[in-house]
């Protein structure tokens, strides 16, 4: 019996071939893992994959299906990987840097395009930010024009690129910029970094960064083309571990906030540079690959004209918490339910927007014991390591301190009308109404994901035990020194003055 795609995302997604870019990205393993699961009888998934650190994009595939992610897809449905194909290519290079057989066969068979490739570093070079999220925007549209029955185009955006708006709705704004005219002179400059760095201080005037300048003029490619292909862009908030799919707290990279939470958990970092009044702005990962279904569904069985509206989705949850509630929440869990091993000192619960405080704190509780440390590894024969690393996470607050320092609000007109159009019978396996998780049990998900699948530990109960107990006298020892210390310092102080 024939199921009417109408009533049946997976009826919708059989037979058809997609083409995903960004399929080695955080996001894109999620994807081609949800899509292989809840929708077997999809044709075969085409992998842009570029060759890196001397593997061939076969050898990158075997290794990226060797992770956790993908163990309950082995052990249900083995056979699901025989559809997957990868293609050689590279989003900073022209056309996607495709050879021209692979981009023959790409029009010949691809109806569904989802485009999640993008650089989100957030201090790229403008040049690399233009050539990654913009002119590859711009080439997937045009290899799009050329495939003959391509029934669905989805962009992967994200929720920030109109910051300059207290309430954003769920449509495209106007441009920045001429996404054109970058394009041209990102490519003719290419080799003239000066007067790129002369563009970038002016483009920044109206963007926090090159990711998000990058990101609304792909907007507006998108926003361009849509008159002839049938578009829609999906833009997510801060994407963090998994909710449920394919595990509770599934995540393989420590981007953004969660890196920053691991630094203190380890007791690294020790002060946050935020506004601890503003609200969070996190969605799981599984949560955004549903999203991302069903809008694809829903364009794919719209019959699109020159007239039609573009389709957009604000993928972002309105958290009543805030940013403090958040991290006192993570701070609770780490202490007394799944603490992280190799704690070298005790956790605080600083969090400042002035940034001279942020400085000095830093140097005093960072930096400077980082020197020390390094000192002593390198006495040691050890290689030194701790300043570099709090290098990279000072500049990481630093990035991320204009989205933990401004609310925004987001329309979810389309959000809640897509949700109510879900077919009853896929209501489980796709709504992505997460409005009434347990935000506490998601986030000690999201501290046991880290664990797991990033910093290797184990999950031994009896080990959490001594964990516990173990890092209640770290938190001791570190509390005397620093009375100790405090004390040594005013009693300095004294002796110079009087």
């Amino acid at each position: 019996m024939t199921i009417d795609p109408a009533t049946s995302i997976p009826a919708f997604f059989a037979g058809q071939s997609i083409f995903l870019t960004g399929a080695t990205g955080f996001l894109g393993k999620t994807f081609i893992e949800k899509i292989l699961r809840s929708c077997p009888d999809v044709r075969e998934i085409f992998l842009l994959i570029r060759p890196k650190k001397g593997l061939s994009v076969n050898q990158r595939l075997e290794t990226m299906l060797k992770l956790p992610v993908f163990d309950k897809l082995h052990e249900k449905r083995p056979s699901s990987f025989e559809k997957i194909i990868p293609i050689s290519g590279n989003t900073t290079e022209k056309v996607l840097g495709l050879a021209d057989v692979d981009k023959q066969m790409l029009i010949e068979r691809v109806t569904i395009i989802i485009h999640l490739a993008a650089s989100v570093k957030f201090n790229n070079s403008l040049k690399y930010a233009i050539f990654s999220n913009t002119r590859a925007t711009r080439d997937i549209c045009i290899l799009a024009q050329n495939m003959k029955s391509i029934i669905a185009l989805v962009y992967v955006s994200t929720a920030f690129t109109n910051i300059q708006e207290p309430f954003i709705e769920e449509k495209v704004y106007p441009p920045i910029f001429n996404w054109k005219k970058v394009i041209k002179m990102a490519e003719s400059l290419e080799d003239d970094e000066h007067i790129l760095n002369v563009f970038t201080a002016k483009f920044l005037d109206s963007a926090p960064n090159t990711y998000i300048f990058s990101k609304n003029l792909a907007e507006n490619i998108i926003q361009e083309y849509s008159s002839s292909l049938p578009c829609a862009i999906v833009r997510p908030s801060a994407v963090f571990p998994s909710m449920t799919e394919p595990m509770p707290g599934w995540i393989d990279n420590i981007y953004g906030p969660i890196g920053l939470y691991i630094g203190a958990g380890k007791g690294i970092i020790h002060i946050g540079y935020i506004d601890k009044h503003v609200s969070g702005k996190m969605v799981p990962v599984d949560i955004v690959i549903k999203a991302i279904l069903v809008v694809c569904w829903k364009i794919g069985l719209t019959t699109s004209t020159a007239d039609s509206t573009l389709f957009v989705l604000n993928c972002a949850h309105q958290n009543s918490l805030t940013l403090e509630d958040d991290i006192r929440i993570f701070w609770n869990i780490l202490k007394n339910e799944v603490p992280y091993e190799g704690k070298i000192w005790r956790a605080h619960e600083w969090m400042t927007d002035n940034y001279t405080l942020f400085y000095i704190v830093s140097m005093l509780f960072h930096i400077f014991p980082a020197v020390l440390i390094d000192l002593a590894l390198k006495c040691f024969g050890r290689r030194p390591m701790l300043l570099q690393l709090q290098r990279r996470l000072y500049v990481a607050n630093l990035a991320l301190f204009h989205f933990c320092s401004n609310d925004w609000k987001f329309g979810n007109t389309n959000k809640s009308l897509l949700i109510s159009t879900i077919p009853p019978e896929d209501q489980d396996a796709f709504s992505f109404d997460y409005s009434n998780c347990d935000i506490r049990e998601y986030y000690k998900n999201c501290v046991i994901g880290s664990k797991k699948y990033i910093l290797h530990e184990k999950m031994d109960i009896n080990q959490l035990h001594e964990l516990i107990l173990h890092n209640k006298r770290m938190d001791l020892f570190s509390i005397t020194t620093e009375i100790i210390i405090s004390f040594g310092m005013l009693w300095i102080i004294y002796k110079l003055i009087f």
